[in-house]
């Protein structure tokens, strides 16, 4: 019998699977942590603490719950999120916290700089993205002028796997589909780094390109003594964290969607060839010759986490979501009138608007806490409608939508989501999620399985049929209507904040 080892860095929690031939689960761990923001617009986390404290913490965990002989766990596969921004020294120590995703929105200057410097219709064109929050080239170009003193010691750029990935086996390593998040400095047509666009960095900053499940190294004897692994395990290059929670539900060809319900929602769309529009992400696929075409919001499941704490503070913890969940079901459809703008954050794909605002709309004396719960929850599916037609307008629609994330235990979202796009959503039958599909690259990378072996280690399950109601019919209109005309409102708020 042989196992696969899985770990997710999430940007509230980790967690961690090992696996055994043919898909069974025989141990989970996890372990929670915070998202560090020093100030509006900036999202960190502590890279020694967070990234690898976690790593270590849940293999240390899954090996004592499990009791086998380390020795017997043929590969190990991380993911974690991203894509991330993390200045090391020479012997491979952070200096700063680690520079979260697209909800880090502290390059925007950046952004309008390299823009002008370079052109945005020749970044998309070279790079296949335009520069929004989620790219890293701004953020490294941010780390720079801000922290001068710190960047005569930079000896590499590193994203958050590539980090935990140096530490267990000492090599620099990136995957292709995190990389060409690193705008403007990866070419998408030559899958290279580029470093003709712009002077941001030197190219022995940046980790050796590879695919995720390639072998980066071996566990080092100094690894093994902290994690309790073996010397000499495989370790794949690894992925981001939605990537491999794609894996875990069977997402693997043209025409496959996943919709993660996550601290955001997050959306891969696979396709036989490049789509490039500046609304949307794109990448080469986890393999050679499968492309991804992404879209993600910055507040979903952070939200609702938001919402909990600031309005739901005299229920137990652990239950409170699901009492919120049974208000906003009591609430009908379209929640009596009121809108909500899910923008808490900004906004990410598809209007890229760093200064968008959270919204409250139509607000009256007889609502109650169950319609403004009802209206955050349709507020995020009127913004992943959003991105769907956004999807459609660029020529691709999906042939199958498989749901997976901590948010599916959330019914009026889950229904809401299905109910405003249009869109059936397959729940598969082990939702571990992205530490679950960490063990099926894992195990592809050793040659134990083969991609379409994911279809027996998670079956489908429960489908969440659309259904039409005329209040969405009414109201996403009005969705759309209220960010246009109170995008300017939105903008002179934040130049004073």
């Amino acid at each position: 019998m042989g196992y696969t080892l899985g770990v997710d860095i999430g940007t509230f929690e980790s967690k961690g699977v090992l696996v055994e031939d043919g898909g069974r689960i025989v141990a989970q761990a996890s372990r929670a942590h915070e998202m560090i923001v020093p100030r509006a617009g900036w999202a960190e986390h502590r890279a020694e603490e967070n990234w690898w404290g976690d790593f270590v913490f849940i293999t240390r965990r899954l090996i004592a719950d499990s009791g086998i002989d380390p020795s017997k766990i043929r590969a190990v596969a991380t993911s974690a999120i991203g894509p991330c921004m993390l200045p090391v020294d020479a012997d491979g120590a952070p200096l700063i916290n680690g520079v979260l995703y697209g909800v880090d929105t502290r390059a925007a200057r950046e952004i309008e700089d390299l823009n002008a410097e370079i052109g945005a219709d020749t970044i998309l064109a070279r790079c296949g993205n335009a520069l929004t929050s989620q790219s890293v080239g701004p953020k490294i170009l941010w780390f720079r002028r801000n922290h001068p003193d710190l960047w005569v010691r930079t000896a590499r750029i590193l994203t958050s796997t590539s980090y935990i990935t140096s530490r267990l086996t000492g090599e620099y390593v990136i995957d292709h589909y995190t990389a060409a998040n690193f705008s403007p400095l990866y070419d998408m047509a030559r899958q290279d780094w580029c470093f003709d666009l712009s002077d941001i960095c030197p190219p022995e900053m940046l980790p050796k390109l590879m695919w995720s499940t390639d072998i980066a190294g071996h566990v080092t004897e100094a690894a093994a003594r902290e994690t309790g692994l073996a010397a000499g395990t495989p370790v794949t290059c690894g992925t981001i964290d939605a990537a491999a929670e794609a894996v875990s539900v069977g997402v693997r060809g043209p025409g496959d969607m996943m919709m993660m319900y996550g601290s955001t929602i997050f959306i891969i769309l696979l396709s036989d060839k490049p789509l490039s529009d500046p609304r949307l992400w794109h990448a080469p696929w986890l393999f050679q010759g499968q492309h991804a075409a992404m879209a993600g919001l910055a507040t979903s499941g952070t939200l609702t986490h938001w919402f909990r704490d600031r309005f739901a503070r005299e229920l137990d913890r652990d239950g409170a979501f699901g009492v919120l969940a049974r208000e906003a079901e009591a609430s009908p459809p379209g929640a009596r009138g009121l809108i909500c703008l899910p923008y808490f954050s900004g906004e990410r794909t598809p209007i890229h608007d760093s200064s968008a605002k959270g919204t409250f709309f139509g607000l009256d004396l007889t609502h109650d806490r169950g319609d403004m719960y009802r209206a955050v929850l349709e507020g995020i599916a009127s913004a992943t409608r959003h991105i769907a037609d956004t999807y459609a307008d660029a020529g691709q629609t999906p042939a199958r939508v498989l749901a997976v994330g901590g948010g599916t235990k959330n019914r009026p979202w889950l229904q809401a989501t299905s109910d405003l796009t249009g869109l059936d959503q397959i729940v598969c039958s082990v939702t571990t999620g992205a530490s679950y599909g960490d063990a099926f690259l894992a195990a592809l990378a050793v040659g134990q399985v083969k991609p379409d072996d994911i279809e027996s280690w998670n079956p489908a399950g429960e489908t969440i049929a659309a259904q039409e109601h005329a209040a969405y019919a009414r109201q996403y209109p009005l969705f759309l209507q209220l960010y246009e005309r109170t995008r300017d409102i939105m903008a002179a708020l934040g130049h004073d904040t």
